[in-house]
């Protein structure tokens, strides 16, 4: 035998293989490292603000918002009669003044002007009421049941300066024209400058001004306004948060959009057809777009209602549970005007035991240290 031939033909075959195995290592790293990434991104959003309260407030139509009517979102008291801390963030926003001016798309039929913005501005630093009420309830609760073991953070709404309106007012002796994008650019920093300031002459004990929330749901009226409005808020050190509704136009160019965090929608609550599969389906479009989760419910929540949406709420609960949202994202709770409140205020032994239940959840997501940001 020649044993040349036979070396020859072995160095021949390995080199084979070795080729081989490089042109799969060529075609398959790509596809490894690209899912590699997918998976790195394919989380939810996490945040400083763990549990984020939406506070509708400003319109005439709302409550009044006092220190008694914070304590069942600032505490919560179990049926076993412990008490502790709950939301630890508080988002302030408001759609309209109730008399017929909105402030953002839809609301009503007349665009906020000027002195209607300021009018909101003295709502919501109003004394004894709103912020003031909230601090004040804080300090109340810390005699309670001692200092909070993390800071209350707040979001303010930021009204929308809306196109086609040229009768908002003067800045610098300016008349804006909120066709032009610069003018509706340069009323929102005036605004943000107001509520920047006002806060800081407030001097609260217990609240720390984290950031401002984009009142708009979608981008079909103002297109990229957000992003230009979002280097002004990042060039004072704040946070910029949107809550877009169920696949609203531009939710999933949040990032684009210069916000820091967007929580998703399901938008399933309010709607009795739609089915609770909507709800894993938001989940999994959060995931898909690195985005934050809201829960949603009102006070149609209370088991005694008419036509009460007790399951839905419970529905809720039980996807967040399945899908890990309370263990790995952050959290927005829309409640309605004052679906908490009522609950507080409800003798129902089902209504105690479901925010027993949601309670207990915020509660524990406190001491998990993955989910702040």
């Amino acid at each position: 035998m020649n044993m040349n031939l036979v070396t020859f033909n072995i160095e021949k075959l390995n080199m084979k293989k070795i080729l081989s195995f490089l042109v799969i290592l060529i075609i398959i790293a790509p596809i490894q490292s690209v899912e590699a990434q997918r998976n790195k991104e394919n989380k939810y959003k996490t945040n400083e603000i763990k549990d984020l309260a939406l506070i509708y407030q400003g319109g005439k139509q709302r409550i009044d918002w006092t220190p008694d009517q914070f304590v069942p979102y600032v505490t919560h008291q179990f049926a076993d009669g412990t008490k502790d801390w709950l939301f630890d963030g508080f988002l302030f926003l408001e759609f309209t003044d109730g008399e017929g001016y909105n402030y953002a798309h839809g609301y009503a039929k007349k665009q906020a002007r000027k002195i209607e913005w300021e009018w909101l501005l003295d709502r919501v630093f109003e004394k004894g009421k709103a912020l003031d009420a909230l601090d004040q309830c804080i300090e109340r609760e810390k005699k309670n049941i001692g200092k909070a073991p993390f800071k209350h953070r707040i979001i303010l709404g930021v009204a929308i300066p809306l196109p086609k309106q040229k009768d908002w007012g003067v800045i610098d002796g300016d008349s804006l024209d909120f066709n032009i994008q610069s003018d509706q650019v340069k009323a929102a920093e005036w605004y943000i400058d107001q509520l920047m300031a006002r806060f800081k002459k407030a001097k609260y004990k217990n609240l720390e001004l984290d950031g401002f929330y984009w009142v708009d749901e979608d981008i079909a009226t103002c297109k990229d306004l957000p992003k230009y409005v979002s280097q002004y808020i990042h060039s004072k050190k704040k946070k910029f948060v949107w809550i877009p509704y169920w696949k609203a136009k531009g939710y999933d160019q949040w990032k684009e959009l210069g916000f820091d965090i967007a929580y998703q929608q399901p938008n399933h609550f309010f709607t009795p057809t739609i089915p609770d599969s909507r709800l894993d389906e938001a989940c999994q479009l959060a995931l898909d777009n690195g985005m934050a989760m809201e829960f949603e419910c009102d006070s149609k929540a209370l088991y005694g209602s008419t036509n009460s949406s007790y399951d839905r709420m419970l529905a809720y609960i039980k996807a967040f549970e399945k899908h890990n949202v309370f263990q790995t994202s952050a959290i927005a709770y829309y409640t309605g005007s004052k679906g908490i409140l009522d609950m507080y205020h409800s003798t129902s032994p089902e209504d105690k035991k479901i925010m027993d239940r949601l309670a207990r959840h915020i509660v524990s997501r406190r001491s998990i240290k993955a989910l702040t940001k």
